[in-house]
């Protein structure tokens, strides 16, 4: 029976153990382009142990940004920025990985510590956001998008297999699809975003098509050896989401399509979180392990799993494979080493950097 500190392999990606480093925006690439803050905050992360680092939502496309801040993949320049982050999270013991991204309709937003909301529509770093339909997210994202075209589909669909290949270009071994959070993957599956009565609107066939169609896309260009995943936003705890047996069904035929690991999380398509059980820690695990047993596919979650118990019994029920740590490690960089020690082991050799261990041992 595995745990959390297990190896787990998936394609030719061998991980060290079952903790991986959530992709978390850092709002602070400038054009696209990631610099020293992004090495040290990623390269910390596999210092500290962590088997998995997977870097930021990086857009596929200007457009594709939420804030002006974010990282970008629709160019060389931002590929080769991303190239020393790669040799610095594998010199120190992790796998490479990276999310690319469009934010659909929660995209020219101001920065978090800026205001977190739209951008002004006369602000001449904003844009015009597009998505599925022309309906606001609400709240703080009022603005409302403009309805995609047929020809904006397959552009968009083709940047995402850009942006595959630029990853692949930078040295990353692991890449992960944003479909979850309110973002453009997502609002097009979810009833909740898509309005659209054309072949990418109204039924469960034609709301999967645009995230199936960008997967077969990516596929076509990413190594079938290196593993290709999703986070997908499987509900939303709120009435009108689509069920979750759909998202289920959309996992496996992700499955068919090429897809390796599935990374459950949630829509995020309103506003409206009051019913989301944030108090439960680990509460996405048992949705995981649904979807593990009903789709076949590897799982992983993050939300709400701060404490090495909680991870641990996660991986030891089965409900997933891997551990996805967004806020934990980000206020503890070195939390695998004290999870360890928390779980009543030996923190395992390859945890920490000899140079730590060596100190640390001397009492």
């Amino acid at each position: 029976m595995p745990d959390l500190f297990s190896e787990f392999t998936l394609k030719d990606a061998t991980l060290k153990n079952r903790i991986a480093v959530s992709p978390m925006c850092q709002y602070s690439a400038v054009d696209g382009v990631v610099d020293e803050w992004h090495l040290v905050n990623l390269a910390s992360r596999a210092v500290g142990g962590a088997g998995l680092v997977i870097a930021e939502a990086s857009a596929v496309s200007p457009e594709g940004r939420i804030t002006p801040g974010d990282a970008g993949l629709w160019n060389d320049t931002q590929a080769q920025a991303y190239q020393p982050i790669v040799r610095a999270i594998e010199k120190h013991g992790a796998v490479a990985g990276i999310q690319i991204a469009h934010a659909g309709r929660k995209a020219s937003a101001n920065r978090p510590w800026e205001g977190d909301d739209h951008m002004a529509a006369d602000d001449p770093r904003a844009w015009q956001p597009i998505a599925p339909s022309d309906n606001p997210f609400g709240a703080n994202l009022p603005r409302a998008p403009r309805a995609m075209t047929l020809d904006d589909i397959a552009r968009v669909r083709d940047a995402f297999a850009g942006a595959a290949r630029r990853a692949l270009q930078a040295g990353f071994k692991w890449l992960e699809l944003h479909f979850a959070h309110g973002y453009l993957g997502q609002s097009f599956f979810s009833p909740l975003a898509n309005r659209r009565t054309d072949a990418y609107g109204g039924s469960f066939e034609n709301r999967a098509r645009f995230l199936l169609e960008t997967l077969a896309a990516v596929r076509a260009v990413w190594p079938e050896r290196l593993p290709l995943t999703a986070r997908l936003g499987v509900l939303d705890y709120v009435p009108g989401e689509q069920p979750l047996e759909e998202s289920i069904e959309l996992i496996r035929r992700m499955r068919a399509g090429g897809m390796d690991l599935i990374d459950v999380s949630m829509g995020f398509n309103t506003p409206d979180i009051s019913r989301v059980p944030w108090g439960e820690p680990g509460f996405l695990g048992p949705v995981a392990k649904r979807i593990r047993d009903e789709a076949g596919l590897p799982t992983a979650t993050s939300w709400n799993i701060r404490e090495a118990q909680t991870a641990d019994a996660m991986v030891r029920s089965g409900q997933v494979d891997l551990v996805m740590l967004g806020k934990g490690i980000l206020a503890d960089p070195y939390w695998p080493y004290h999870a360890a020690q928390a779980l009543g082991r030996k923190a395992p050799q390859n945890v920490l950097p000899v140079q730590y261990a060596a100190w640390l041992k001397r009492g």
